[in-house]
């Protein structure tokens, strides 16, 4: 179907053309610009494009798709650098240098490349919906071929050998293929058989996370900090060091001069886990400040689509946002172009079930396989002003089972990371404690409830310090505020860019077991009458 602009609103476009669907793809302009169907109405569809307008008339052609916004789901993912609509930047940069220009249109996945198909099946064998019949390997992954959930029946024939992805993996009696690649909507959940209540710790190396405020495979967190509490430092040094299969991270409105950081960081560094390249089990999806807004609302579930597809595998999988408040000023701002009422501080009204909808896309999973995969999920907010009190904290507040607020005054200290120990929770704390009695230590729970018992006391105390003084009180508790300040400077310190960044649960409970340790001790000098100063 065909039609023609009528009307254009900066990257809002009106377009008369009969029979769109909403959220239905299409092309803009003899530009061919990508756009989306955001507004249908009797005479007129609104549609928002993700590229620059900027040269756009009215009466040029507007070209219907029939098909929403997809991404495709196949070998040649990993390692890969996509924007918001799942072009490769890496080949885009290659044929358009130095800048992307408008309405370019390159395919996400190597269509030229080869890959050895291993059968798992043979011909005459029975498949039903979701069922692995192959794989392919990537980098140092299995990548199971599955076939779709609208295929069963019986297998004609199954490839063995070398085929690029526009070849089938096999085919059924009835003649219908098995493609080794597929189109998937990103705003469609991928299905699963069921879902399965979260019981794994999801290890990130960082002390205070895995101590105080431990999250499960499958969990989702969200770290809401002001400007300057190190909330990108942090979702790197996680996405560098967590103990999952699979990360895909999302640049979602950031400095671009931070990506490419990044992006030379993750590549020259090691997997701690495995040893490989950190970029061989990794996805970025890069929308940064100075690409086209509208195409950062789409790139989060462009992710999320992605991860479900690896964790329908069987992978545990990690998607990182940065920051999904950019994610919600977009939507704002594609709100307010279409004229639609506005809530609390200009936000869609829908904006908390937007959200909602995006972050119980994660979870673990049965897969229709058979295999239990899990999509866990870390989220920064950058709340205007430090506000916690804003909407788009608010809403994430009300989906996600650990808050880690990062501290302004915490920051200006030098104290990275700089979450809270205070206003900090996680809902998945009691779930874990028996997993870290069994395979760590059974004194875990213990040495962690004497950590944040001194940490407490600490914050007691230095009330009563401000007006009494520190020569004013009691050895006791001169000694209480010289562990606190231990074990808040040796322990929940750690600093990003030493080998120090990454400390597994063993080395965590060692060392901050050395610390209380030293209390006890020091406590029981101080009773028979040593000074604390010759202790100290």
């Amino acid at each position: 179907m065909t039609g023609n602009i009528t009307g254009i609103s900066g990257p809002t476009v009106s377009v008369a053309l009969k029979g769109l669907r909403l959220y239905e793809r299409v092309y803009v302009g003899n530009a061919m610009l990508t756009g989306e169907v955001v507004k249908i109405e009797s005479d007129r569809a609104v549609v928002q494009v993700y590229e620059n307008t900027h040269g756009l008339a009215p009466d040029e052609p507007v070209r219907a798709t029939g098909m929403p916004l997809a991404v495709s789901l196949g070998p040649g993912l990993l390692s890969g650098i996509f924007d918001g609509l799942q072009r490769p930047l890496q080949r885009l940069r290659e044929e358009t240098c130095p800048f992307i220009k408008s309405g370019k249109e390159i395919y996400a996945l190597d269509r030229s490349r080869q890959w050895r198909f291993h059968p798992l099946k043979k011909k005459g064998d029975d498949i039903s919906p979701g069922e692995i019949i192959g794989y392919v390997n990537e980098g140092r992954f299995h990548h199971f071929i599955t076939c779709g959930n609208d295929i069963s029946g019986t297998l004609s024939w199954i490839a063995d050998g070398e085929i690029n992805i526009e070849a089938a993996a096999g085919a059924l009696t009835d003649g219908k293929e098995i493609p080794l690649y597929h189109e998937w909507p990103v705003r469609v959940p991928r299905p699963y058989r069921k879902k399965i209540a979260p019981s794994r710790p999801l290890v990130t190396g960082q002390r205070v996370i895995d101590f105080l405020f431990p999250f499960t495979k499958g969990g989702t967190a969200i770290m809401p900090g002001g400007f300057g509490t190190g909330k990108t430092i942090l979702e790197q040094s996680v996405a560098k060091f967590a103990d999952v299969d699979i990360v895909v991270y999302v640049g979602c409105g950031e400095r671009g001069n931070e990506m490419a950081e990044m992006i030379e960081e993750f590549e020259m560094l090691k997997d701690p886990w495995t040893g490989s390249k950190l970029m061989d089990r990794t996805v970025l999806v890069i929308n940064t400040s100075n690409m086209p807004v509208a195409a950062r609302e789409a790139s989060i579930y462009t992710a999320v689509t992605m991860a479900e597809y690896y964790r329908d595998m069987g992978f545990h999988v990690l998607l990182l946002a940065d920051s999904i408040s950019r994610w919600a000023e977009a939507l704002r701002e594609i709100s307010s172009s279409l004229e639609e009422m506005p809530g609390e501080e200009g936000y869609p009204t829908y904006l908390s079930s937007r959200l909602s909808g995006f972050i119980e896309r994660a979870g673990v999973v049965e897969t229709y396989s058979g295999k239990t995969g899990s999509l866990s999920m870390v989220l920064s907010v950058s709340p205007p002003g430090g506000d916690f009190t804003e909407p788009v904290t608010q809403s994430c507040l009300r989906t996600t089972g650990a808050f880690l607020m990062l501290d302004t005054s915490l920051a200006h200290r030098r104290h990275f990371p700089a979450i809270n120990w205070f206003q900090s929770y996680s809902l998945y704390a009691g779930e874990l404690s028996a997993h870290y009695k069994d395979k760590v230590s059974p004194e875990w729970e213990d040495v962690q409830k004497e950590c944040r018992d001194i940490l407490r006391k600490e914050e007691n105390l230095r009330e009563v310090v401000e007006i009494v003084g520190i020569e004013g009180i009691q050895d006791q508790d001169r000694l209480l505020l010289h562990t606190a300040e231990m074990i808040r400077s040796t322990f929940l310190c750690q600093n990003a860019y030493t080998d120090d960044a990454f400390s597994t649960l063993e080395k965590t409970l060692s060392a901050v077991k050395k610390i209380l340790d030293f209390h006890k001790e020091a406590g029981e000098r101080l009773k028979q009458g040593t000074p604390l100063n010759d202790i100290l």
